[in-house]
């Protein structure tokens, strides 16, 4: 953690600062900022080529698991309800990955992924676990389950800033011509027409998990080309329906349409069709601080010991697997061994090409089959109150700016049925940083000041209330994660490393959303679930 003063702006609006006049409205408030980086210190230790100290201790056990995402939670949550107790799990930079969190005090937050829709019956993996953990209550099975309503989010859910109005939805109809209207309606009736297609092998056209879709020839080659690409080609002119689809691109897969696959970006649309009983169809489950309660509940469930630290190497032997462990949250480094029947590596694919020195052994190329990693920040900011709102449509869960630099701000406290809403609350702001190359955004994280993250950090936000966003600010915390998600880019679909790590069966197996080429928690908890039925043989 990285503590250091810095200066929060707080402004009037953008046609101010447009108009050259920004000092006569800018106003300044000393804040004291928190900077998160997960895995940054590990991964610095190793580069700089630190001496590793001679391992401290040796754990024996059945399973490691080499990661605390959710796929390996998943895969230890399988383990242990199939009656494989021995099990051991390696947290990695931070444990449960994209699905941490933090607190304030009472109010929690988060700082990685915050909702997931509502499963469709195929999706029995998620169904099952949601229905263990108490949060699925009846019926699992059924097309229509019925769900713990304290976890169903309520209205209002979204809104939209769009010519300094607020409007329902996340895209644009008031103000906006007919025309478009009618190509939103085209665009949203051939999703409609490509929810119920099926291949000539009788698979969903687009379904979850991925592997599950149709291998049709003809619905593969939407995978030659981008997203913007094939609405160029269907004629899709209006500016209102490109920004929402771009939108959807960078909110699910931290990059812009005209870089991700037509076939993901599609499947964006049509790959979910969740229903319940007590809940609209495609309603979403959340919490206030975001998947961190599924993963906390997955992890009650197994009971697996877990242990603090990142792999350095793994190695497999004639009698298992080992893994070679560094941690460093006491006063001195500390390595560990961990030597296990059969392992589950549960860590991002750029992580494992590292520490698996034979991973190519295994059909994965790291310079051929790597995925695209797009960066992201995550700023949570503590509010001493909710600030005045504009008065068309008021605070709802998820807030987007129409054009904004961000990908708008969630409300953690939504979810508070209260009458009254609280004093207090953090809204927490998702930037991917699809306007420049990964790299490129890689290295101004690294290198930029806290400054400069919070200015963009907190765009969305003055975007929306003005000067009156910043007087209302206690503190703000900002987590930033370089490699935060692999990105369907065009030909995503066609990369044999990853489905040579899908098929491996063996003592060292491989569990990540990464397998299926873009992170969402369908697919990182569909390799766990496979990974420990093949680690109970």
């Amino acid at each position: 953690m990285d503590r250091r003063s810095f200066l929060l702006w707080a402004g009037a609006g953008t046609a101010a600062v447009g108009a050259g006049s920004a000092a006569a409205y800018w106003r300044w408030q000393k804040i004291v900022p928190a900077i998160h980086a997960p895995g940054r210190a590990e991964g610095h230790f190793l580069r700089d080529r630190h001496a590793l100290p001679s391992p401290s201790a040796e754990i024996r056990t059945g399973v490691a698991i080499l990661g605390s995402g959710v796929a390996g939670l998943t895969a230890a949550w399988k383990l242990r309800k199939e009656g494989q107790r021995d099990i051991v799990v390696v947290d990695g930079p931070q444990p449960y990955g994209n699905a941490a969190a933090g607190r304030y005090g009472d109010l929690a937050y988060p700082t990685g992924a915050h909702y997931l829709p509502l499963p469709a019956p195929e999706m029995f993996h998620v169904r099952e676990l949601l229905h263990d953990l108490r949060i699925l209550l009846r019926n699992p099975a059924a097309r229509q389950p019925y769900y713990d309503e304290r976890f169903l989010l309520h209205a209002p859910e979204e809104r939209l800033l769009f010519n300094g109005r607020w409007q329902e939805g996340l895209l644009p109809k008031e103000g906006v011509p007919q025309w478009e209207l009618d190509e939103h309606a085209r665009f949203f009736a051939a999703m409609d027409e490509f929810k119920s297609t099926s291949g000539v092998d009788g698979k969903p056209m687009f379904a979850f998990p991925v592997t599950q879709s149709s291998g049709d020839a003809r619905w593969r080659e939407l995978d030659g080309f981008s997203l913007k690409a094939w609405l160029d080609r269907h004629s899709y002119r209006s500016p209102t329906l490109h920004w929402y689809i771009d939108y959807c691109c960078r909110d699910d897969y931290g990059t812009a349409y005209g870089e991700v696959s037509a076939w993901a970006g599609l499947h964006y649309f049509c790959g979910r069709g969740g229903e319940a009983e007590n809940a609209t169809d495609g309603a979403f489950l959340t919490w206030p601080d975001g998947l961190h309660p599924i993963a906390a509940g997955l992890d009650r469930a197994a009971g697996s010991r877990r242990m603090t630290g990142v792999v350095v190497s793994v190695s497999v032997k004639a009698a298992g697997v080992e893994a070679l462990c560094l941690d460093l949250s006491g006063v001195q480094p500390r390595t560990y061994v961990v030597k296990a029947r059969k392992a589950i590596c549960a860590m991002p694919l750029f992580v494992a090409a590292r520490v698996v020195p034979s991973i190519g052994d295994f059909g994965f190329d790291a310079r051929r089959h790597m995925p695209a990693y797009a960066p992201w920040m995550v700023a949570n900011f503590l509010m001493k109150r909710i600030p005045d709102e504009l008065p068309e449509v008021p605070l709802s869960w998820d807030n987007v700016v129409y054009g904004g630099r961000g990908l708008g701000y969630v409300v953690s406290t939504h979810q508070d049925i209260r009458v009254t809403p609280p004093k207090r609350s953090v809204f927490s702001a998702y930037i991917a940083l699809a306007d420049r190359s990964p790299q490129d955004a890689r290295r101004w994280l690294d290198g930029a000041p806290a400054d400069e993250l919070l200015d963009l950090a907190g765009a969305d936000l003055r975007a929306a209330y003005g000067r009156r966003f910043a007087g209302n600010v206690e503190r703000a915390d900002i987590t930033l994660r370089a490699h935060a998600m692999a990105s369907p880019r065009i030909g995503f679909r066609d990369n044999a490393g990853l489905r040579a790590l899908r098929e491996l069966d063996g003592p060292l197996l491989f569990a990540h959303a990464d397998l299926s080429g873009f992170s969402v928690f369908e697919e990182a908890a569909w390799w766990g679930y496979q990974a420990a039925l093949k680690a109970l043989t």
